[in-house]
């Protein structure tokens, strides 16, 4: 509990209430027993769905769902019991379709799936320190073939209100130097970047725009309009689908060749939900999230969203110069080769390589 306290201190966004989201649909006879029903649950939870008897009715068939998936139907007014199993963390929407007496009725509730995880405080250690360009207000950064590749937002520095240049860069993490630079036009933030079949995705901040580029030229081959209006903040790779943070709680998961939602997931710890989840790495089956000006990194598991470890980085902004401009931790890149992260700034003169420990 002590911990779970420490990390709501670290990276916690707003804790959003359950509310009753029951719903009749017409004049209803039935309803489903609330009694039965908590407003939160965990993964070792059992779910109980049952209808409230009405006397003098005899059922059919009462048909239950679970998100408009059927899960199992009783011919009386038993209970349903449902195991949870890998289930994504947010709210659900519970659906019973009842046939009785000759006629059809729908009944809805709602309930929220939290996490029972307790995430683990994980350490670091500084390897090695590199020079970062101190005006490279960076937005996402990725290795690929042991090149770094890095995005950055024409974002105003906090101090002389100078602003960036949106760019999509590789350089030699090494030195610093920029090997290979292409400049968005003005109008555009550039945001978070990964690579995937030799492509680079580069989301934009408001503009609602995805950019394609071939990995070696930097030739821009496609641009995307996003699915629905959002904010683009993070972005990796599973080696199949893209995965796009928005700033709220949620990561999208997005079909690469046409940019379309295939399903999203909700970040929590325990019963809170964590928002500006922003850049985002994909190592050994997780997502390792920079939280927005928190200074921190969540370890999320991407098939539930419950935040399962957090590394506290507050202390390296310490570590660069400090200038008018200094703004926030953004940007963490996976080296495949070396196994360890690197992680930088907006503004910042330095990156850092470390590793990183239970």
């Amino acid at each position: 509990m002590k911990n779970l306290k420490l990390f709501s201190f670290i990276i916690l966004g707003s804790i959003l209430v359950n509310c009753d989201g029951s719903k009749k649909t017409g004049i209803s006879t039935f309803s489903f027993n609330q009694k039965e029903l908590k407003s939160q649950y965990i993964a070792n939870d059992i779910l109980k769905m049952q209808i409230g008897v009405v006397e003098n009715v005899k059922t059919d068939s009462i048909v239950y769902y679970i998100d408009d998936k059927k899960v199992g139907s009783k011919t009386d007014f038993s209970i349903l019991e449902h195991n949870w199993a890998n289930q994504k963390l947010g709210y659900i929407n519970l659906k019973a379709v009842i046939y009785a007496d000759g006629k059809t009725e729908e009944v809805t509730t709602r309930i929220e799936m939290v996490s029972d995880i307790q995430p683990k405080l994980l350490t670091y250690k500084i390897l090695n320190t590199y020079p970062h360009d101190i005006k490279a207000y960076t937005q996402g950064l990725e290795f690929y073939r042991d090149t770094l590749y890095e995005s950055t937002g024409n974002g105003a520095g906090n101090g002389t209100g100078i602003r960036g240049i949106s760019s999509l860069r590789k350089t030699d993490y090494k030195t610093g130097k920029v090997h290979k630079q292409v400049d968005l036009e003005n109008e555009m933030f550039g945001e978070g970047i990964t690579v995937l079949n030799n492509k680079v995705y580069q989301l934009t901040y408001t503009e609602q725009k995805a950019f394609v580029y071939d990995a070696d030229t930097f030739k821009r081959l496609k641009t995307f309009t996003y699915f629905k209006k959002m904010q683009g903040w993070g972005l990796t790779s599973n080696g199949k689908n893209l995965y796009q943070s928005d700033g709220s709680e949620k990561i999208w998961i997005i079909d690469p060749e046409t940019f379309t939602e295939i399903d999203f997931i909700n970040i929590y710890i325990g019963t809170s939900k964590v928002k500006n989840v922003n850049e985002l790495e994909w190592v050994d089956g997780k997502i390792y999230a920079n939280v927005y000006q928190r200074d921190a990194i969540a370890k999320i598991n991407p098939e539930t969203g419950a935040v399962e470890a957090i590394l506290d980085l507050k202390d390296l902004k310490s570590k660069v110069t400090q200038h008018p401009d200094l703004d926030v931790l953004n940007g963490v890149a996976y080296n495949q080769k070396t196994k360890t992260f690197f992680v930088t700034g907006k503004n910042w003169d330095k990156m850092f390589e470390i590793s990183i420990s239970e």
